[in-house]
């Protein structure tokens, strides 16, 4: 007579595998999520350089807070006038480092830094920014949400005796 646990075993070993996978699935979901993001973030970079307001007013949410490293805040109407007007023109986003997380179904975190080149009324400026970026699915399409930005400064310098 087989023992009642090894009854049992060929159940578990179904389980497990349906486990696994729907870890598998949630995790190419995932995968797809941060992919989708990631393409949505660089059609806001080259529609930004582009100042093409179709687009941009595509990819922007109506709710867009941007907070600049300078501390200036945009809604989605003053960033979109400066960037369509060209007052602030974004010559080049030289990403160091861009990691996405999902934090909630629709909701997706970037982080990193970012060398960005741009003039703003006609002076260059070229920045080493530290950065998070907010994604949220708005009608089945990724929008850009917030930003905030701060400058990466160099190391201190050791104190002199």
């Amino acid at each position: 007579m087989t023992p009642p646990c090894f009854r049992l075993l060929p159940l578990l070993l179904l389980a497990l595998a349906s486990l696994t996978g729907l870890a598998t699935a949630a995790a190419q979901s995932e995968a797809r999520v941060i992919a989708a993001v990631t393409a949505a973030d660089n059609e806001r970079l080259a529609a930004t350089q582009a100042g093409d307001k179709a687009r941009l007013d595509a990819i922007f949410s109506d709710a867009l807070h941007y907070a600049h490293s300078s501390g200036k805040i945009d809604s989605k109407a003053t960033y979109l006038e400066s960037l369509v007007k060209r007052t602030t023109v974004y010559e080049s986003f030289d990403y160091q480092e861009r990691t996405s997380t999902l934090l909630a179904p629709g909701i997706a975190q970037m982080t990193g830094r970012v060398l960005l080149k741009a003039t703003h009324h006609g002076a260059r400026s070229d920045n080493d920014l530290n950065f998070l970026a907010i994604w949220r699915e708005e009608n089945s399409r990724w929008r850009f949400i917030a930003w905030q930005s701060c400058k990466n400064l160099p190391p201190a310098r050791p104190a002199k005796k």
